[in-house]
């Protein structure tokens, strides 16, 4: 555990006295102060660069002073210590106050018998002090908690420093006023100090009268009397004549800190209104402006007035100067502080005329780009209706900004337009805004790809600074995402821009002679390891996006045929490319594996043997990091032939111990989950029909995965569930006891461990479940349930269904635990998880149907076994309540039929008291596999109730058996047919 900085307090005062007193005249220290704040008072004194400083004071003693510094700063952004960090770093309480004294009186002390270049380092690690607490918007809390409440001698602090105040020269003088509005907050409860600051203000050398502004603007931050006549003596000096132009600048600094009750800023906006409107000099108006500015930004009632102020300095009459001051002050307001005031069509239309004068800085296109965004991203709802015509001339002048060669610049419009094509086109009337020939949404993603080709094609040199276009390119394609979060249905012409964009990449040296006309001898080498890094990081850029992409789509419900062919294009483009890598290839194919497609992919298997056939390459090449990157995306994916295939591999090349069982782990689950996702597909015969290239690949799986490779090849029996989820479970444990050999400590590989551990239990229980029910004599088994006469046999049956209900309820809250003990998870990981807790809340309702039915002659018994195997006696309400928690916000028509099982089972009926998991999933295509299977579920209970109620009780429950085990194993298989996923957060070994 790290010091805290009161335990270093005791050593950073005896440095920083050892420094003090030494007399060792040390080496001759050159430093540079660059400070620099709002109240300019010290301008002089404190821009000192380049000057050697020369003292009969060691230059430890400064060095040592510099370092308190940040040590000061550190110390009061922490918490006060409490008594028990006290005893874990052995310190007395109060002993952190005592320190805390000590140094700062050594500083006092150091400022006081110093000589200047002493005092400027004193003084200079409390202004950055300022500087930093100003930059973290939490200023005076922080020098509060520090100098209120740790440091006793204030009036020793300020004693000493009014010495030098009395007996210095003017630069001491001055020095000393900056310290005192260093220390406002407990300075400016001094009458003593009031007064020196107060008469330094009418002083006549400058540099004491700037100090003294800035100390005057500190204590009006803070106290309403002080600020009060602070102001009338600003007005005063203001009208005078003899007031030189500099002490004017450093004036209207002043105003910007009258802030300490909305009577004084109100009083103080409207004195230095006055005083812009009575002046001539621009200099001074323009530091008026910025400080107004300033001030009304934290007085949201006067934004208004503010705005009418400045809009007249935007003209064309006023100097280039004062325009842009005028737009500085209006970015300050809308789009820094982020102020919400009501804005009027005159507004915008005085910012758009920035745009267009085209002479004007590319600057200030800019920051008029970034106010209008502002203003429209928080007022465009409630603007009133733009006439035709001004809409069109809106639009235009946006599109040319969009296509600015500036990337600023067009950013700041693509942002403009992105969010009008989400707000202002869901307008009803939206055909009075139909300006181009096709909607602005998709005019929008016309003008992104534009600029995202020209981006690409501007051959940028992997030496020089690229990482600032793939922040750009990054930025376009965010832009996009929100479009297609706004309208989902543009998901396909997305898709199929992104592909026509890499057909486009793919062959770059033709689209450069086409598009720049240059000689073929003058095309550079695309081709060559200079760009490798470059396309590579790219389209890996893109890869995400795409995938971003249709996770958009998927919780929007808009995966559809035409999306999935956009995809398939998209990666047939990518095959085709000349210039594209094996990787690439690879994890561009394992999109076609998504999930989220389902019954779209007609031939999943030769799907699989065509990333394979990647895969092979990319191994070949001995790509090894690579490899294991595919590796890990293929069981993101769910594509668990090409994860055995890809990690087996590398299992053979690694020469460490922990590697070998790492991937001897990864190896054993990813074959076991082959296997899994091979069987249902055994029935439908083999894919391999058609395939070209792939005969080798499949005689590599028979030699490697012996099982695997015949279950890939095709079998002609039906396959037998049971002994499918014994192997796997076999299989994962195996993994288990792999990684235990390569333990170093308990916590290594804990997630991973816990995860095994999580699917050996349900795979074990799912296997159980189907060995009570003989999935291999299904038929055999219904016809002993039908014509048994033995109640009891009946009732056996039904206490061992409880019994796998509570172990699959607990496993699901265990997958909650696992869910909440793993700070900062990535979302996809959480999502899979609690699918897999939904999917155990499933299982564990359908094993314990025999307990929704109370006129069940068994009933008491059953609960009495439910007692010994959980601490609840009603298995049927914790059940419901717990898939009913998990569906409140993804199947309302669900949730309610769950509600009126608790209702038949005399359950309260009121759900606003259910826990929901700890990741509430929103109902994409990967849940919808489990959506349906629980539909079909609680509909068969509900329906089976309705007949129980017409049955004599003698005949009830052998009703109930039979219709409860038939639906247990169809559930079972239902379930063992929707595809697994691993989480990222498994990978994440360290």
């Amino acid at each position: 555990m790290d010091k805290i900085s009161a335990a270093c307090a005791m050593e950073w005062s005896i440095q920083l006295d050892k420094a003090l007193r030494s007399s060792n005249p040390g080496s001759i220290c050159f430093f540079y102060l660059f400070i620099k704040f709002n109240v300019n008072p010290f301008h002089h004194l404190l821009q000192l660069h380049g000057t050697k400083l020369v003292s009969p004071y060691p230059a430890l003693a400064v060095e040592t002073i510099l370092q308190t510094g940040p040590r000061l700063e550190q110390w009061g952004q922490e918490p006060e210590a409490t008594k028990a960090l006290c005893s874990i770093f052995g310190l007395v309480p109060g002993e952190d106050r005592l320190f805390a004294n000590a140094i700062l009186l050594r500083l006092a002390d150091a400022f006081r018998f110093g000589d200047k270049k002493i005092r400027l380092s004193v003084v200079r690690i409390f202004l950055t002090s300022i500087r930093c607490n100003r930059s973290k918007k939490l200023g005076k809390q922080k020098r509060r908690t520090f100098l209120n409440s740790r440091v006793y001698n204030h009036e020793e602090l300020l004693r000493r420093v009014k010495v030098v105040f009395d007996t210095g020269d003017v630069e001491s003088r001055a020095m000393a006023l900056v310290l005192f509005g260093c220390w406002a907050d407990f300075a400016k409860d001094s009458a003593e100090i009031r007064y020196l600051v107060l008469s330094s203000m009418v002083s006549s050398n400058i540099l004491e009268v700037k100090a003294s502004l800035f100390a005057a603007s500190r204590f009006c931050e803070l106290t309403d009397d002080f600020a009060s006549v602070v102001l009338e003596m600003m007005v005063n000096m203001m009208a005078s004549p003899e007031t030189l132009p500099a002490v004017r600048l450093g004036g209207a600094s002043v105003f910007t800190r009258m802030v300490c009750s909305y009577s004084v800023s109100k009083r103080a906006y409207k004195t230095g209104i006055k005083l812009v409107l009575d002046s001539s000099e621009e200099n001074f108006i323009i530091a008026m402006l910025v400080s107004l500015s300033k001030l009304v930004s934290k007085s949201t009632s006067l934004i208004s007035e503010q705005v009418d102020v400045l809009l007249p300095y935007l003209s064309q009459e006023n100097s280039w100067q004062m325009r842009e001051t005028a737009l500085k002050c209006l970015h300050l307001l809308f789009v820094k502080e982020g102020c919400c005031s009501p804005v009027n069509m005159h507004v915008i239309k005085a910012v758009f005329s920035i745009l267009h004068e085209l002479e004007l800085p590319s600057v200030m296109h800019c920051g008029a780009l970034q106010i209008l965004h502002k203003i429209f991203l928080l007022t465009l709802p409630n603007l009133p209706s733009f006439e035709k015509l001004e809409f069109d001339h809106l639009l235009a002048i946006l599109e040319n900004a969009a296509q600015s060669p500036i990337m600023s610049k067009c950013l700041a419009a693509l942002r403009i337009l992105t969010d009008i094509s989400s707000k202002l086109w869901a307008r009803k009337n939206s055909e009075s805004f139909a300006v181009y020939s096709s909607p602005l949404p998709l005019r929008v993603i016309s003008l992104v790809m534009a600029q995202l080709r020209s981006l690409v094609m501007q051959l940028p040199d992997p030496c020089q600074t690229s990482s600032r276009i793939f922040h750009e390119i990054k930025s376009l394609l965010k832009l996009i995402l929100q479009l297609v979060g706004e309208h989902p249905d543009l998901g396909a012409t997305v898709l199929g821009e992104i592909g026509s964009f890499i057909k486009y990449f793919g062959t770059p040296n033709e689209n450069v002679l086409a598009s720049k006309h240059i000689a073929s001898s003058e095309v550079l080498d695309f081709e060559g390891d200079m760009y490798q890094a470059f396309r590579s990081k790219l389209l890996s850029h893109i890869h995400r996006f795409v995938a971003t992409c249709l996770q958009i789509l998927n919780e929007a419900g808009a995966i559809t045929t035409n999306v999935f062919d956009k995809v398939q294009l998209l990666v047939k483009h990518l095959h085709h490319g000349r210039i594209f890598d094996c990787y690439t290839r690879t994890v561009y194919s394992l999109l076609l594996h998504s999930r989220l497609f389902g019954i779209l992919i007609e031939h999943p298997f030769k799907q699989e043997l065509a990333t394979l056939e990647h895969a092979c390459k990319m191994l070949s090449e001995r790509d090894n990091w690579h490899s294991y990157k595919a590796g890990i995306y293929a069981t993101n994916q769910g594509a668990w032939i090409t994860a055995t295939f890809i990690f087996a591999e590398l299992m053979s090349r690694v020469q460490s111990e922990s590697c070998y069982c790492w991937f001897k782990s990864l190896v054993q689950f990813s074959h076991s989950e082959a296997k899994l996702w091979l069987s249902p597909l055994a029935k439908q015969g083999s894919f391999l029909e058609g395939s070209v290239g792939t005969n080798e690949l499949l005689a590599f799986l028979k030699d490697n995965f012996g099982e695997l490779g015949q279950d890939a090849a095709g079998n002609d029996d039906v396959p037998n569930y049971r002994d499918v989820l014994v192997g796997a479970y076999k299989n994962v444990c195996s993994s288990i006891e792999t990684l235990e050999r390569v333990i170093i400590s308990r916590k290594a590989f804990c997630f991973q461990r816990w995860f095994f551990s999580l699917r050996a239990k349900l795979l074990g229980a799912v296997g159980e479940i189907l060995e009570v029910l003989d999935t291999s004599k299904q038929e055999t088994f219904s016809i002993i349930i039908e014509v048994q006469n033995s109640a009891l046999t009946n009732i056996k049956c039904l206490e061992k269904f409880t019994q796998f209900s509570c172990r699959l309820n607990r496993l699901a809250k265990e997958f909650n635990l696992i869910n909440s003990s793993f700070i900062g998870m990535d979302c996809e990981s959480l999502k899979i998880i609690a699918r897999l807790a939904l999917s155990c809340s499933l299982l564990a309702f359908s094993a314990g149907f025999p307990h929704f039915f109370p006129n069940l002659p068994a009933y008491k018994y059953l609960r009495t076994c439910v007692r010994e195997h959980s601490q609840q006696s009603n298995l049927s309400s914790m059940l419901l309540q717990d898939l009913l928690g998990r569906l409140l916000h993804i199947d309302h028509e669900v949730s309610m039929d769950l509600c009126k099982l608790l209702d038949n089972g005399g359950c309260p009926t009121k759900c606003s008291h259910l826990q929901s998991g700890n990741y509430i999933l929103k109902s994409g295509h990967e849940v919808k596999d489990i959506l349906d299977i629980i539909r079909y579920a609680v509909s068969t209970v509900m329906h089976l109730q309705i007949e129980t109620n017409r049955i004599q009780n003698e005949a009830i429950i052998s009703h109930v058996t039979k219709n409860g085990v038939e639906l247990l194993l169809e559930i079972s298989r239902k379930w063992l047919q929707i595809p697994f996923q691993m989480p990222k957060q498994f990978f994440n070994t360290r």
